[in-house]
């Protein structure tokens, strides 16, 4: 996750960091880092659908050693792919990677891959916990530096694009996040978590005069989960990156350091842009600029207001309301009571079933669920009966359509699935998806089932 190398760019010179003793303070969780980091124990079982009971002990144990340092967490997870769908390519290839992973599981190899319900196990464990968390719209790297700003606090995760966001707080990676080894102060200030938390200033100074506000055009050009290195490969193969940054063994961090010190030559990212499109053909040029701008937003802290969520359990995003999305829908969402493949369905007619370890000779053990999640589309894109009752030549052209990305043997490939009305029982044609919820009496338990994933 994050910008290309950059992880292990800032791990291999320790001089970004700064020692930090975390206690008595607010602290902002990047939940999806959190969950994949307790789920990849070093004595995880991943071959055989996942050994829960330990998962939700470790996260247990997380939490109580924050409330003995009496840190006051608050948990950040993402949510759907997002109206636009810009990160498909790099979900596709995550895809990918896993199913490799799965396929050497399933025969006796090593490796780790997220057991199938993890997430919804770590939802329900914050849950009963009392730990206070929200699920974003889309994804969440935005709010979480949002909130994290405005109590002015550290985040915890382990996304390298949070060495990029203007943190007043620091990034505090999980890789350096201690909680295993909580220590005890002298005097009055009690036990803490030892941790290391990422220095913006010496990352920069380290470059000589390099302007933070460059970081995001740093990130965009080497290459994040939204933007290729393709896309600028011409710029590359033109300009003269400073003394001994070529390609070559460790390439990619000799560019990257070479492209920092590159960069360091300009005050503002405009004046930077300017300059790199300088090295393209004038045709290229206005779409270059466009991409490069509008990825450089991508660090820009949301305008959504976590803080209000957390005191008022409203989530108001201006995303969502352009997407048409339910409030209700909306609400149910944040509070991880509908799972993002729910709203991937709604907004793209799109989802990405997960990979897991089973047999890649047989089916995909997603098939079995096939009659309930066209129910859910049905539901969701506003199938009537009347319209399921009509003639096969009229369903063609009627009958809603998602696209699944879902394993076949040992490839993903994707397939479009027709949408179907519930049953008959269930409920009628008065009750379009912003009316759902007055579904009463008799079907309450039906419309909980069908939606909660």
């Amino acid at each position: 996750m994050g910008v290309q190398g950059l992880t292990g760019f800032v791990e291999e010179r320790g001089v970004f960091f700064t020692e930090l003793r975390v206690r008595d303070t607010k602290l902002v969780i990047d939940g999806s880092s959190l969950y994949h980091r307790l789920c990849f124990a070093p004595a995880a079982d991943f071959r055989r659908g996942g050994d829960y009971g330990a998962f939700a002990a470790a996260v247990r144990d997380f939490f109580g050693t924050l409330r003995s340092c009496r840190v006051a967490p608050f948990v950040v997870l993402d949510g759907g792919r997002g109206a636009e769908d810009r990160k498909l390519p790099t979900l596709r290839g995550r895809a990918a990677e896993q199913l490799r992973a799965a396929h050497g599981l399933s025969r006796g190899a090593g490796g780790c891959l997220a057991p199938l319900l993890t997430r919804e196990a770590f939802v329900q464990a914050l849950g009963r916990l009392g730990v206070p968390f929200v699920q974003c719209f889309a994804e969440a790297d935005r709010e979480i530096a949002a909130l994290a700003n405005s109590w002015g606090c550290p985040v915890l995760s382990l996304d390298s694009d949070f060495c990029v966001f203007d943190l007043a707080g620091g990034y505090c990676p999980l890789s350096h996040f201690q909680w295993e080894s909580v220590r005890a102060a002298d005097g009055p200030q009690g036990c803490y978590v030892p941790a290391r938390c990422f220095s913006a200033e010496r990352f920069c100074r380290h470059f000589g005069r390099l302007n933070k506000s460059l970081l995001p055009l740093f990130a965009v050009m080497n290459g994040n989960d939204y933007v290729g290195l393709a896309a600028l490969e011409a710029f590359f193969s033109k300009v003269r990156l400073p003394t001994g940054c070529a390609a070559g063994k460790g390439g990619r961090h000799l560019r990257l350091q070479g492209l920092l010190n590159w960069l360091a030559q300009f005050a503002e990212p405009t004046e930077a842009v300017e300059n790199v499109l300088k090295y393209l053909k004038k045709h290229q040029r206005e779409e270059i600029r466009e991409l490069l701008c509008t990825s450089m937003e991508d660090y820009a802290p949301s305008d959504v207001n976590l803080e209000d969520f957390f005191q008022n359990g409203r989530y108001e995003c201006e995303a969502a309301r352009k997407a048409d999305v339910p409030q209700w829908v909306l609400d149910a969402l944040a509070k991880g009571k509908l799972a993002p493949f729910i709203i991937n369905a709604l907004i793209l007619r799109s989802t990405i079933l997960r990979v897991q370890v089973e047999n890649m000779q047989r089916p995909s053990a997603h098939c079995a669920s096939l009659p309930i999640r066209q129910v859910i589309y049905g539901l969701l894109l506003g199938v009537s009966q009347n319209t399921e009752a009509a003639s096969p030549s009229k369903q063609t052209h009627e009958l809603p359509v998602v696209c699944e990305f879902d394993r076949c043997q040992k490839t993903i490939k994707k397939t479009f699935v027709q949408a179907a009305s519930p049953p008959t029982d269930f409920c009628d044609d008065r009750f379009p998806l912003d009316k759902l919820m007055e579904v009463n009496g008799c079907h309450n338990r039906s419309r909980l089932t069908v939606f909660h994933e």
